[in-house]
């Protein structure tokens, strides 16, 4: 399962889930989870500009409010923003 939490000009984060499920009780395990970043290219890889995304319940308004905060952290450490 896959939910994109927050949206920039090229890229976006998404929370990622995976589970396993027994076949034949049906019940479901979380087996993992991670936070990913993705940028949107054209066909010549260059990248494209995407459509804002509006959170609208209280988790996607706190996932959207951290990714900013995931996204500054990694370019002060990266060293491209003070």
């Amino acid at each position: 399962e896959a939910k994109v939490s927050r949206a920039f000009n090229t890229s976006m984060e998404g929370f990622i889930d995976a589970w396993i499920e027994d076949r034949q009780s049906g019940d479901r395990t979380k087996a993992n989870e991670g936070i990913y970043t993705f940028v949107a290219v054209d066909e010549t890889g260059r990248p494209v500009k995407i459509p804002e995304l509006i959170p609208e319940t209280e988790l996607e308004k706190q996932r959207y409010d951290a990714a900013l905060r995931r996204k500054q952290l990694s370019l002060l450490l990266s060293g491209k923003i003070k």
